[in-house]
């Protein structure tokens, strides 16, 4: 590898590649484009410098016209517009690609933070053997989700995947080629897709990067680390949650679920059918390749033919397996046994069910079902529940849930949503006939707020054929800033419940708790929302080493720092002894899958990030992990006053109005790229309540304004300086892991920032006092992080990530501005007396549409 400083690879591989490209796109003969090519880069420069100049959209855009073309009509100005957006959107793919193809010449593969790094840091430190005990249990679930962030449609992500391919063999025909098809597919979804349809759309990522990524990593571990030896742990758990996240979501349905699993079986039974059709190949030797046909026709049998179920029991296909191996090292002299212990490899970490069908649906929706459902079968005469339960106190009710105990039939009751959440519960035990327990053996409750929703859940589960033997976590999701100070009283609760103490015992002792992000950020702000996060992590942790319970905390994270992304490495690596840290857990959605999944050598380095920061926190800990009793005491008091500071935005008369009528929030429901409602309600008013933290989180986003990453912070940060006190902040920064994390990830937000671009605002006499609000904190908080990091700017221990995010920010310039106008647009038409409805609705369009290059130009916005 290449030891020039890492900017520069980035500029060699990346930059110049994409110069280059980006040349010949422009010049691609066809009428949609040619024109637009020529154009394109005029009407940047005029964006670019009319910004600098403090000039407002519309302005930039009159002037442009005014240069360039003779008087055009609406007509035609709208025409133009509409293909800058075609032509900004494919040179995103295109950056994609190249960034995606030049990923290891630009990143380390084998530096800090990956796993040849641990190996050989733990041989200098003479803790060979701690690894290999830590690896015998430590785990790390990457839980892909459905959440509306990724706007590539499937055919686009297989224009991105050949194009890398194409970069990386520098073969300019294929390029040029492909460049071509990319001007003529379209981007744009004109319907929303099914569950399954997501599903189906994800499941590509299992396919196609995570079945080779995951088995090369856990190869190097069993080659390098164990030397050879079987490992009793697979280390690296895959889980799903498209088909089966009922929160928010009434299109999924039982029949998805239980299609969505058998999709996903059917996928590695393909998987491991082309593989032994390679072997069979290779293995032509006496008394191995009968054995190699046997499963080669079994595999193909039940890969291709959904209705036939002929599949051996896993526990027989993985004794094939290594009966193969056996005979290729005892009569064969070990003649491609690599080969079949990859196999072999893949077998132990995906089984039949390729990744973990998760089911999760909101406390409240059980809530409502339970008590329909006592109704239900207090009028059929049913002695399950007294008559009066709905009446009795939470603590009684629980001690009757305790003991519940049944296999009702769900056909008794005519509420759908009884019948969904019961028919969820039985498809559970359906899947796990048909996949093995791990293909779903999970259950989260979403918006937990006590002992009663996670008790109500178990005696669901024990009323559908359970019977009082779960095969299944039930995990409560604690997402909001009072949920999550609550959570140890709750947890507590049921680890003194004997009923639930029993189930956790059948589990191994082991309870998993989710906690969110997203919400926790836009119900409390970045600081307090990530402190309240690390404070309940520290007494969940405490109260279930009390009773003798491992707790696995499972994080809800999205793309942006705002709801939990940026560095996740680095958080796991800065947490102390104080959290229990066995297993990593978290949410991955999205463009974060694309980016950091989105190809073999990608996710197999953000891979081991996250293994190594795990071994990183074990074993080689730094003195900075460990927070001291006046490193809480500023925590604490910086979190409460960025939180109060957050509160009183968030209170403000123009803040829902402002996201309302200024931003594009009410445009993520009209672009057609997942299943799930944008908001919680039907309402036509916009209640903060319902807005969902993906529209909340990207709306700010797309104002160039990230609001959720920063607010806050700068407030709390000025409460030290004027003290004079910020001293302790500085060395809070050197001491603490985790605040230099905060720190690192809030000026990610802040670099992502341009606020050139709404300028215009602070002169508007409705909401120019509250934009300047928002200014004054996005300076206060730029200046005083540069202040406690000692640095001169933005992202300067990163020039590589700040390079790649500047070229993003650049190439959506012009897109930004004609979001912008448009938005500028609809506002003045809406004002007229007689408003253009046709006109309108155009304009609208465009807003909708520019949102698809700048959610991708950003890859974590949402």
């Amino acid at each position: 590898m290449s030891t020039q400083p890492k900017l520069n690879r980035f500029n060699e591989n990346v930059l110049a590649k994409y110069q280059i490209y980006n040349s010949i796109f422009m010049t691609l003969p066809f009428d949609s484009i040619e024109k637009t090519g020529v154009l394109l880069p005029l009407f940047h420069e005029i964006c670019k410098k009319g910004f600098e100049n403090g000039k407002n959209p519309t302005d930039i855009i009159n002037q442009f016209f005014e240069k360039y073309k003779d008087n055009p009509s609406d007509t035609s100005r709208i025409s133009l517009l509409f293909k800058f957006i075609q032509y900004i959107e494919r040179q995103v793919v295109l950056f994609d690609a190249i960034e995606d193809a030049s990923f290891t010449m630009v990143n380390n593969m084998d530096g800090i933070g990956t796993l040849r790094n641990s190996k050989e840091t733990a041989s200098i430190e003479h803790k060979k053997e701690d690894l290999k005990d830590y690896l015998r249990n430590f785990k790390t679930r990457i839980v892909l989700t459905a959440h509306p962030t990724q706007f590539y449609p499937g055919a686009v992500l297989g224009i991105i995947t050949d194009l890398t391919e194409a970069i990386q063999k520098n073969d300019l025909l294929h390029i040029n080629k492909l460049l071509a098809q990319l001007g003529k597919t379209p981007f744009f979804k004109h319907e929303k897709p099914s569950p399954f349809d997501e599903a189906v759309s994800l499941i590509w990522y299992l396919e196609n990067v995570f079945y080779q990524s995951m088995s090369e990593v856990y190869n190097y571990l069993q080659g390098n680390i164990f030397n050879g030896q079987k490992i009793d742990n697979d280390i690296i758990n895959l889980g799903f949650w498209p088909g089966g996240d009922r929160d928010g979501n009434p299109f999924v349905t039982t029949k998805i679920t239980l299609n969505v699993a058998k999709r996903l079986k059917q996928t590695i039974l393909k998987k491991y059918y082309r593989d032994m059709r390679v072997l069979k190949r290779k293995l032509t030797f006496a008394g191995v390749y009968p054995l190699v046909m046997e499963l080669e026709h079994l595999l193909f049998e039940n890969a291709t033919n959904l209705e036939v179920n002929t599949m051996i029991p896993l526990s027989d296909f993985k004794d094939k397996l290594q009966k193969i191996k056996d005979l290729l090292i005892n009569n064969h002299q070990s003649l491609y046994v690599e080969e079949i212990s990859d196999l072999i490899n893949k077998v132990n970490l995906f089984g039949y069910h390729f990744a973990t069908l998760d089911i999760r649906q909101d406390s409240r929706v059980h809530h409502t079902v339970f008590e329909s459902l006592v109704k239900t079968l207090a009028d059929n005469k049913s002695d399950l529940f007294p008559d009066n339960y709905l009446e009795l106190a939470e603590s009684q009710q629980i001690a009757i849930l305790s003991d519940v105990s049944a296999d009702i039939d769900i056909d008794v009751f005519d509420n759908e949503m009884v019948h969904k959440t019961l028919g969820s519960i039985k498809a559970i035990k359906t899947i796990q006939l048909q996949n093995g327990e791990q293909g779903a053996n999970r259950y989260i409750i979403s918006n937990n707020q006590s002992a009663l929703n996670v008790m109500e859940t178990f005696a669901m589960f024990n009323m559908c054929g359970f019977k009082n033997n779960l095969s299944v976590d039930i995990i409560p999701l604690f997402e909001t800033i009072d949920d999550l100070l609550e959570a140890p009283k709750v947890m507590e609760q049921l680890y003194l419940n004997a009923a639930y103490k029993s189930h956790l015992s059948n589990r191994e002792g082991k309870q998993t708790i989710m906690l969110g992000f997203s919400d926790g950020t836009k119900d409390g702000g970045y600081l307090m929302a990530n402190w309240s996060i690390f404070k309940a992590k520290e007494a969940l942790t405490k109260i279930s080493r009390k009773y003798n319970i491992k707790v696995i905390f499972f994080d809800g994270r999205g793309g942006p720092p705002a709801r939990g992304g940026g560095k996740t490495h680095q958080f796991y690596a800065s947490l102390g002894p104080t959290i229990e840290n066995q297993e990593i857990q978290l949410t991955v959605q999205g463009q974060t899958i694309s980016s950091n999944f989105g190809t073999i050598d990608s996710s197999k380095y953000n891979l081991e990030q996250l293994l190594s920061s795990g071994i990183a926190n074990k074993l080689f800990k730094q003195s900075n992990n460990q927070l001291s009793t006046d490193d809480v005491v500023i925590l604490n008091d910086l979190a409460e006053t960025s939180y109060q500071a957050y509160v009183d935005f968030k209170n403000h008369p123009k803040f829902l109005p402002y996201l309302e009528r200024i931003s594009t929030l009410k445009y993520y429901a009209k672009t057609n790229i997942g299943s799930r409602p944008s908001k919680r309600s039907k309402s036509a008013k916009l209640i903060f309540a319902d807005l969902r933290a993906i529209p909340f989180v990207g709306s700010w986003s797309q104002l160039k304004q990230n609001v959720p990453g920063f607010y806050g912070v700068g407030t709390a940060l000025r409460k030290y300086e004027e003290n004079g006190e910020f001293d302790k902040l500085i060395q809070l920064y050197k001491n603490s892991g985790f605040f230099k994390t905060l720190i690192k990830n809030s000026m990610m937000a802040l670099s992502k920032s341009f606020f050139e671009l709404t300028e215009y605002m602070a002169d508007d006499a409705e909401f120019g006092d509250f934009w300047k609000i928002i200014f004054n904190e996005y300076e206060i908080s730029k200046r005083l992080i540069l202040k406690v990091s000692n640095y001169k700017e933005l992202l300067q221990n990163d020039p590589a990530g700040k390079a790649s995010i500047a070229m993003r920010e650049d190439i959506v310039l012009p897109l930004l501005t004609i979001q912008q106008y448009a938005l500028l647009k609809i506002q003045h038409l809406q004002k007229t007396e007689n408003p253009d409805a046709a006109l309108i609705k155009i304009y609208e369009k465009m807003v909708t549409r520019s949102l698809f290059g700048n959610i991708n130009a950003s890859r974590n916005s949402a």
